[in-house]
């Protein structure tokens, strides 16, 4: 086997950015409808490409043909005959929805229990989870995982609100869930009227109140989802503020919700997602309920190593995937891309060549990706520039 050069699909959420995919990738901006998802992998929903014979070749469709010799034999044990991961460039133009993701076992029990009863709620695709992390490649914003309760009160309270003193008597015996509850559930004939309560709040309060950052980040949420409760579900997440090549790690039943920025994100090869408000579509409080982890998330960053010279890495609890990044400079020689495969690497700066003991390197440059099965063996990367790979843990 060899490298691929891998084609990704650019998915067009109304949140994306119209100039970031396409900077990164050298394309003239703004785009003509925004740009907010690459996909780099083999998920059925929009699987990435390499170059055939007679034509772009699915990479669904390779793995298929050939499980062992694309994953490797252990890989396609544990997972199936699929690629258990998705690499993902996201551009968060305006705010995400609220969401979380159910645990592999919750999955495949809610899964077959949603298939087995056609007037059950479609809330799951498939019966896997779904965890997954991000790496800044821009100044980046985002909810992720909830803070300390009585720092949420504190925030809540400055409103001067009397309606949501249940919440605020939630948050002070730390009850996260009855707080979420009692917000999702809000009356829905009130919900307008509560929100522009406190836009209007937030306005009065001075600019360097201890709380500023979390009043304008109600204000700029309700200007994109006027009426949405879950514009006060945001202020009991951490806000975070990741500087390019910082990370965050969002584990099952994680409240999170990107913000702005560009980032490389990878993922278990699901699109199973809880949503809790922030969004025109469907909210099912009670699946959501079920599958949130109401426990403080002290620090939402995700810490990197260094494991060689110019290599960091991103380990995370889960066996579907790891995050690499290499850093290839004029003095450092060539180096050996980690993992043994199925890899995708992808390009963020520069020109850099992968390339195996014997066969015609692929070079990839920022925004586009290689694809390296199993049976390519080890591989080099050289040049000068930047790339990310995933690969499955061994």
């Amino acid at each position: 086997m060899t490298v691929f050069p891998l084609t990704g699909v650019i998915r067009p959420y109304a949140w994306g950015s119209r100039t970031a995919i396409a900077g990164l990738q050298g394309r003239p901006t703004p785009t003509e409808g925004p740009e907010a998802e690459l996909w780099l992998g083999a998920h059925p929903g929009d699987p990435s490409t390499v170059p055939g014979p007679d034509g772009p070749v699915e990479l669904t469709r390779l793995i298929a043909d050939d499980p062992a010799g694309h994953l490797g034999q252990e890989v396609a044990e544990r997972f199936g005959p699929r690629l258990p991961y998705l690499m993902k460039v996201l551009a968060a133009g305006a705010p995400l929805s609220l969401q979380a993701h159910p645990d592999a076992e919750y999955a495949k029990e809610a899964y077959a229990r949603q298939e087995a009863d056609p007037t059950a709620p479609k809330n799951y695709t498939d019966a896997h989870h779904k965890p997954e992390m991000l790496v800044a490649l821009t100044p980046f914003e985002a909810l992720c995982g909830f803070r300390s309760p009585a720092i949420a009160a504190d925030v809540i309270a400055g409103f001067g609100l009397p309606r949501l003193e249940p919440v605020l008597t939630a948050l002070r015996a730390e009850d996260l869930a009855e707080a979420v509850r009692l917000l999702l559930a809000w009356p829905a004939d009130d919900r307008k009227a509560l929100v522009d309560d406190v836009v209007a709040a937030a306005g009065t309060l001075p600019a360097d109140h201890p709380h500023a950052a979390s009043y304008r980040l109600a204000t700029d949420l309700a200007g994109h989802y006027p009426g949405d409760p879950g514009v006060l579900v945001a202020l009991l997440l951490n806000l975070v503020h990741l500087n390019p090549g910082e990370a965050i790690w969002m584990p099952a039943g994680n409240l999170h919700a990107y913000l702005d920025g560009l980032g490389v994100e990878l993922m278990a090869a699901s699109d199973n997602v809880l949503r809790g408000g922030l969004t025109p579509k469907r909210v099912d409080v009670d699946e959501l309920l079920r599958v949130l982890r109401f426990e403080v998330l002290d620090d939402p960053l995700l810490h990197a190593s260094e494991i060689a010279p110019g290599v960091t890495s991103w380990r995370v609890p889960v066996p579907d995937f790891e995050m690499y990044r290499i850093t290839l400079t004029a003095d450092r020689p060539p180096v050996r891309v980690p993992g043994t495969g199925p890899r995708v690497i992808l390009g963020v700066e520069g020109d850099v060549h992968l390339g195996e003991e014997h066969g015609i390197p692929v070079t990839v440059h920022p925004g586009t990706a290689a694809y390296a099965p199993a049976g390519a063996g080890p591989l080099t990367a050289a040049g000068l520039g930047t790339v990310f790979v995933a690969a499955v843990p061994t």
